[in-house]
Parts: C-alpha cells; structure tokens; sequence
C-alpha cells in the first residue's frame, strides 16, 4: 500500500506547482493600453500646381502628435490611433509670369501598426506603418487676384523607423517619419521626433 499512496501522494502534491510552471496566460494579460505624446520638427514639400505649371513648394515645420493604443505580445508590437498637428507650411514660387503664395494647415489622423525587430529587451528598434486621412486647409495667394481659400479631405499614409527605451510603464521613442497627403500634386514630410509612452 506504501508503494502505491507515496507516488500518488507526490503527484498530488507536483501537479499544482507544474501547473504553475507551465500557466499559459490568457491573451488579455499579454495586451497594455497606453497613451503617447510626440514632438518633432521636419521639412515639408508639397508639389502644387496651378495655371498649368507645377512647382516645389517648401518650408520647414515644427508637429505635435497624440496617441491612443495598444502594446501586445510582451510590447513587441503595437497599434494606435493618432492625431497629428503640423505649423503652417507656406512658401511661394512663380507660376509662369504670376508669384503665388501657398499657405498649408495640416492636420492627420492615422492607424498606425508597429513592430520591433531584434531580441532586445530594454533598447529596441522598430519600424512603423500607418494610414489614414488629411485634413488641410489651404490658401493660395495671387497679387492682382486676391485669395482662394480650400479645406481638403484627402488620403495620408506614413513610415516610421526608430528605436524605443523601454521601462515596463514608461517608454520613450525616438524615429524618422515620412508622412505623405494626397493634397494637390502631393505632400511630402520628412521629420525626426521624440516621444513618450505611458503604458496603464
């Protein structure tokens, strides 16, 4: 009977703390919602055309992004809803024989998608994807013709590439970001910017 009760009593007792062992997590453990706020500065293109003539229209620009999202498989990837505001981007060029003055308002709102790559714990790098829509507002000035004033929905999409440090509840990103609005002939932003994330 000893030979019999002491192995069950000890598989009794090792099966609970195997089971411990080998606890599989449920996916919401795995998930973090978090929140983020970025500053960045950058230089904007935007191809405009007008009077059959397209010119290079650029400026330099200083944005402000917020975002709401979140970090899941053990913050290796993440998604967010971004909201994203430029300074005025203005400039002007000749259009054959008329100076224009473009002025540009620029605001997006994106689904953004990022990864890590690299088995890195603390520093990580990342790349990012996104899509969205742009909200613009601009002005196009002509001496002699006054001003013509046009809010623009258009598509806006973006690529990110950067690196993360990262402490469970803070983390802070710094990357390079192309964002593109289809308004006009098209909007290029090149831009670098710094952000930090509150994971809850």
């Amino acid at each position: 009977m000893k030979k019999v009760a002491i192995p069950v009593l000890a598989a009794i007792i090792a099966c609970p703390a195997m089971a411990s062992q080998y606890h599989n997590e449920s996916w919401w453990d795995t998930i973090d919602p978090y929140i983020s706020l970025h500053l960045g500065a950058g230089y904007s293109n935007l191809n405009y055309s007008y009077n059959r003539y397209k010119e290079s229209l650029t400026d330099q620009e200083m944005h402000a992004r917020a975002a709401l999202g979140l970090a899941m498989w053990c913050h290796k990837a993440r998604t967010e809803l971004e909201w994203s505001m430029f300074t005025k981007i203005k400039d002007d060029a000749d259009f054959g024989d008329t100076r224009v003055q473009v002025n540009t308002k620029l605001n997006t709102l994106l689904m953004n998608a990022y990864m890590d790559f690299g088995d890195y714990s603390i520093v990580r790098p990342f790349f990012g994807l996104g899509a969205g829509v742009a909200f613009s507002d601009q002005t196009r000035e002509v001496a002699g013709l006054g001003r013509h004033n046009q809010d623009l929905t258009r598509f806006a999409a973006m690529g990110s590439l950067g690196v993360t440090f990262d402490w469970r509840h803070f983390a802070v990103d710094m990357a390079f970001r192309y964002t593109y609005a289809d308004i006009n002939s098209g909007l290029h932003n090149f831009a670098g910017d710094i952000g930090l994330r509150y994971m809850f």
